[in-house]
């Protein structure tokens, strides 16, 4: 069966300037060629290609920013690709969110791998992250679980959340391998101890919150954005103490999408207005530096990530671009 095609499709780019606390703040972005396909969740590999998924295309995307070309890897119909990581080996691994398993593509071969999940019940693997060992964290979110598969073995641990419809959602490892992730459908944190698998829940203190994507700092704190209340958070693991800033756009801002970059400052989009808006944070000075439209207008801006060999931020838009922003 092939498994994949190549196009050599040259994108235009789409631009956008902004002075952030005296430094430019850039962004670009790629028009995928594939309408309407909802293109997600990039990362980037050893050799500088972004790869993402089609989430409502049911396709791997690969984006050389170079030359401006994409390739497509096709998945099978139905599959509703949410999210992609790249793995140690170079392995691109994604959640085949409608179809219940996690997959494996070797980028070379176009050869995929299924993983399905060990219980039926536990349909909708949602976001990926690795741990330091190699192995695959992700969470299901209606499904109410969070999964860790061992790329060697093939097996998978679920665990369920404690609390019922917690909805688990953004997922990330901090320097100890403790698994942090969203409780979008409560005012909660949940964390995984990686020797007992036992998952612990924060509360967070408006009750009305609902966090959806969350980051790790280098000094370890964890942050996250309250996409109901507008609103961005900081919690202290150790002592356990939080801090939240109402976001530039107010309220009905919905922050969505975040990252952190290696100078301790938080990254966020701002998804209700429209244009969506990159939202900077210095955490060292705990100020807001000024917002960028994104160019295209982004409609929704749903994950980002932080390269930090390029110091870049990755992004996909409901606007069915790829976009980066290059930050000071």
């Amino acid at each position: 069966m092939k498994r994949f095609s190549t196009m050599a499709i040259v994108a235009m780019a789409l631009s956008s300037v902004l002075c952030a606390a005296g430094n430019k703040l850039v962004i670009d972005e790629w028009t995928v060629p594939w309408d309407a396909t909802r293109p997600r969740d990039p990362a980037v590999d050893r050799e500088g290609q972004v790869w993402f998924v089609g989430q409502t295309g049911d396709y791997i995307g690969v984006l050389d920013p170079r030359s401006g070309t994409f390739r497509r890897h096709e998945l099978e119909k139905g599959s509703g690709p949410h999210n992609l990581i790249v793995g140690k080996d170079g392995a691109i691994w994604f959640a085949g969110n409608r179809k219940g398993y996690v997959g494996r593509l070797d980028p070379k071969s176009g050869a995929i791998r299924k993983f399905e999940m060990p219980n039926a019940t536990v349909r909708d693997p949602h976001t990926l992250v690795l741990d330091a060992s190699g192995k695959v964290w992700f969470s299901a979110q209606v499904s109410n679980h969070v999964g860790r598969l061992d790329p060697l073995s093939g097996s998978i641990d679920l665990l369920e959340v404690p609390t019922p419809s917690s909805r688990p959602y953004g997922i990330v490892v901090d320097a100890k391998q403790r698994v942090w992730f969203n409780e979008f459908g409560t005012n909660k944190i949940g964390w995984v101890d990686p020797k007992t698998l036992q998952i612990r829940e924060v509360l967070l203190p408006q009750k009305g919150s609902r966090s959806r994507r969350i980051a790790i700092a280098a000094d370890g704190n964890v942050w996250y954005v309250d996409y109901a209340l507008g609103r961005l958070g900081r919690l202290e693991p150790e002592s356990g103490s939080i801090r939240e800033w109402q976001t530039p756009g107010g309220a009905g801002s919905l922050p969505y999408a975040m990252a952190v970059d290696d100078r301790n400052r938080v990254w966020f989009v701002e998804t209700g207005p429209q244009p969506n808006q990159l939202v900077g944070f210095d955490a060292s000075r705990e100020t807001f530096l000024e917002s960028t439209p994104i160019p295209s207008g982004g409609s929704t801006v749903r994950h980002m990530i932080f390269h930090p060999p390029t110091r870049e931020l990755w992004f996909g838009t409901d606007k069915n671009t790829i976009g980066r922003a290059k930050v000071p």
